[in-house]
């Protein structure tokens, strides 16, 4: 049971040039939507993508990250789905 677990959060592990490559993917996407749509929906994305950040802040303080760590920590959960790009 540990060998499968281990094995599953190595698959899910993402690291800080994934989320870098989730934030470059998420600012061309909003460019793609303004471009295309009206001003409303990019923001109402921007929106979601900056209250999924601060929910993930927010949980992170409230465990055991503070500071720049939290901060950290919070962007990789919001961004770090690029690994699967």
């Amino acid at each position: 049971m540990q060998a499968e677990r281990r094995a599953l959060r190595e698959a899910l592990r993402s690291d800080l040039p994934a989320a870098h490559m989730g934030l470059g993917v998420t600012v061309i996407a909003l460019i793609v939507v303004a471009s295309f749509s009206a001003p409303r929906w990019t923001l109402i994305i921007a929106g979601v993508v900056t209250a999924w950040f601060l929910l993930a802040l927010v949980m992170i303080h409230i465990g055991s990250g503070r500071g720049w760590d939290a901060v950290r920590r919070a962007y990789i959960a919001t961004f770090g789905w690029g690994n699967w790009i």
